[in-house]
């Protein structure tokens, strides 16, 4: 095949990811430019920043902070729980184990979100079996941080069989002989696991970060199912800004922010673990 050839294959493709995904962001970025009419559906003549700069309001930059400190928190749990979970599922000896696991990690990908969402509630909310745990943190169940609890709670079961299943991929494509080989030279399991194994998957666990990150952050139904109105995401600012006010600029210039902001802190995220994961 004569170099350049593959190019042209991909450009149907490629079309049709310009369309499908890079058409409606950049009528978003145009609309997010125009001036809003307070009842009206149509936005106003001329061109505007002006809901770029409502943005660094001190409620609004509030807003941005929390939906990426919850997320981060979250990321970080599911992949620390995430990547046991692979790991049995990829090496245990027992071969029931590892369906097992596979079957439960499929098993919660498929299940509804809603229908696990209210469950988290009926259980963990006030009157829930399980709210006295919450003692265990500190945290009264009616008190506004218990629904930061529930929300991440919520994007937990949400991200983790997602991660886990990525890190299966992961973990699977690394030689057990590795660990055989330092066993031979007098390294224990965990002494393997952390000097070898780990640092060869490090490039699977940080994009398995970052996807749960980008699930977390763009999740709207767990702030509005279990945030009470108090952990309230950009998503939901965007969906009242839509919906409910019929501000298309304001909440376009909202999404368009988010966009900018996720790819700088996927970047910024992933330039560190190069610097820091050895090569």
């Amino acid at each position: 095949m004569k170099p350049g050839i593959h190019i042209w294959l991909l450009a149907p493709g490629l079309l049709l990811l310009a369309l499908l995904m890079g058409g409606p962001v950049a009528l978003l970025a145009l609309e997010s430019l125009k001036p809003f009419i307070p009842g009206s559906m149509r936005p106003g003549e001329g061109w505007t920043l002006a809901h770029y700069h409502e943005l660094l309001q001190p409620a609004y930059l509030f807003y941005v902070w929390e939906t990426f400190r919850i997320g981060l928190i979250v990321s970080a749990l599911s992949l620390a729980l995430g990547a046991p979970l692979a790991f049995a599922a990829v090496r245990s000896p027992r071969a029931g184990l590892r369906k097992a696991l596979l079957a439960l990690l499929v098993g919660l990908l498929v299940m509804s979100l809603i229908a696990r969402l209210y469950a988290i509630e009926m259980a963990w909310g006030s009157l829930g079996p399980l709210a006295p745990l919450g003692a265990l943190l500190g945290i009264a169940p009616r008190h506004p941080r218990y629904a930061e609890v529930l929300v991440g709670i919520g994007l937990l079961h949400f991200t983790l069989p997602v991660v886990a299943l990525m890190l299966v991929g992961t973990f699977r494509a690394l030689s057990p002989r590795l660990e055989e080989a330092a066993a031979s030279l007098g390294a224990t399991r965990s002494d393997a696991v952390v000097s070898i194994l780990l640092p060869l998957a490090a490039p699977g666990l940080v994009s398995a970060f970052l996807v749960s990150l980008a699930m977390c952050i763009s999740n709207f139904v767990a702030p509005l199912v279990l945030g009470r109105g108090v952990v309230v995401f950009t998503t939901s600012l965007m969906y009242t800004r839509f919906a409910d006010i019929g501000n298309y600029p304001s909440g376009a210039a909202i999404g368009v922010t988010m966009l900018i902001l996720a790819f700088l802190v996927v970047y910024g995220l992933s330039a560190l673990a190069r610097r820091l994961v050895p090569r």
